[in-house]
């Protein structure tokens, strides 16, 4: 059943490497809670209490208004295939953008993605399995091209004017950055 850990063992790591798509849910200190589905190999273990989350365009950017006004995130994680397990990591988040020190370290871990708009880094509080013994069995066939091809379509200056037009304020009316 349950397990409560200060830090991500070598086991949690391993999993975490193996997964396809991840869950991120945030919530500012007043308005709608945020959880949305992840992939595109967007997410690096660090170190034992430590991820880095790169966030390309999309069609909000609520992670980035929450965080501002409290950086709690919890990420998910459900095993579709093999035995059955569920992660959930509680930790702070801050955003980190291009032309920030920190930019430099994380951004070349990941892919480079048209479209990538921050990096979120993670300082793991906890980390906890539980049995995941109802999650069904789900078949990966692949990533969806389509968020890339929009990305390349809409070039880095219709990406800049994106931002400015969509991205600026949450649902909740709150700044982005």
């Amino acid at each position: 059943m349950a397990k409560l850990y200060p830090a991500l063992t070598n086991r949690l790591q391993s999993f975490i490497e193996k997964q396809q798509i991840f869950f991120v849910a945030t919530a500012p200190e007043e308005g709608r809670i945020n959880l949305s589905p992840k992939g595109m190999d967007s997410l690096r273990v660090l170190d034992s209490n430590r991820i880095a989350w790169l966030n390309v365009t999309g069609s909000g950017n609520e992670t980035a208004a929450h965080i501002l006004e409290n950086p709690r995130i919890t990420i998910m994680f459900c095993a579709f295939e093999g035995a059955p397990n569920i992660l959930r990591i509680y930790g702070k988040a801050r955003a980190v953008y291009a032309g920030d020190d920190s930019w430099k370290e994380l951004e070349p871990l990941f892919p480079k993605l048209p479209g990538t708009r921050q990096i979120f880094d993670i300082t793991i509080e906890s980390a906890q399995t539980s049995c995941g013994m109802s999650i069904p069995f789900y078949e990966y066939l692949g990533e969806r091209e389509q968020l890339i091809d929009w990305a390349n379509e809409k070039g880095e200056d219709g990406i800049k004017t994106y931002w400015k037009e969509r991205n600026t304020v949450s649902i909740d009316g709150k700044p982005t950055k």
